[in-house]
């Protein structure tokens, strides 16, 4: 694959995770029920922010792998795509609900802004995440890995902000969407599991290629 149509596929994959109803759904949600669409937003902008962290930390790791320890740059690849079709398997045959949107009381935006930020930081899994999916998609061939990592990052944000935003704005249908279309939420976690696989059947091809 050429660089354009790998961003195009780590759009995908991104969109498709980040639409699974989860912490940072649920958050950005009650943020909004109980403060208002500015709360809303304000929880969407810490999302965004770690976000920004995940990708810098997940940039600096592919980066330093590549300069220090090059010949493990590939095994880690494919390691990660084994990893992330083990993901996509447990989303497969996952059944994700929302059965309710628990309350919060309001607070002040930057204590919003702080507790969405640390939902989005303090999940282990996201550090996994972050570690199998980036070396699939940060390759020497397409150039400098800050700049790289910089378009991933703005791929990222963006997509946070058009999914959780549209959950900040929707508010209240949001929350009955959530909790009355269970099927939905169950099909969405499994459409993004496949996409997961597929794009990690992709890349396993690709370094197996390599090794040939």
């Amino acid at each position: 694959m050429d660089y354009t149509q790998t961003l195009w596929l780590f759009l995908l994959l991104v969109t498709g995770i980040i639409v699974v109803p989860g912490m940072d759904m649920i958050f950005v949600l009650v943020s909004a029920l109980s403060g208002g669409r500015s709360a809303g937003l304000t929880a969407t902008s810490g999302m965004m922010a770690g976000g920004a962290v995940h990708t810098l930390y997940g940039t600096l790791g592919a980066g330093l792998l590549v300069t220090f320890a090059p010949g493990l740059f590939l095994p880690l690849l494919l390691v990660g795509a084994v990893y992330m079709v083990w993901i996509g398997l447990s989303l497969v045959r996952s059944s994700i609900t929302v059965s309710g949107v628990g309350d919060i009381k309001a607070v002040p935006p930057l204590v919003t802004f702080r507790r969405a930020l640390a939902t989005c930081l303090l999940n282990p899994k996201a550090y996994l995440f972050v570690l199998a999916v980036y070396p699939q998609f940060l390759r020497p061939e397409f150039g400098p890995f800050w700049l790289q990592g910089l378009v991933m990052g703005v791929i990222t944000a963006a997509v946070q902000f058009v999914v959780y935003g549209a959950v900040a704005l929707a508010g209240t249908r949001a929350r009955a969407f959530l909790i009355g279309s269970p099927a939905a939420t169950i099909w969405t976690g499994r459409a993004a599991g496949l996409l997961l696989i597929a794009a990690a059947c992709v890349t396993f091809w690709q370094g197996y290629s390599v090794l040939l």
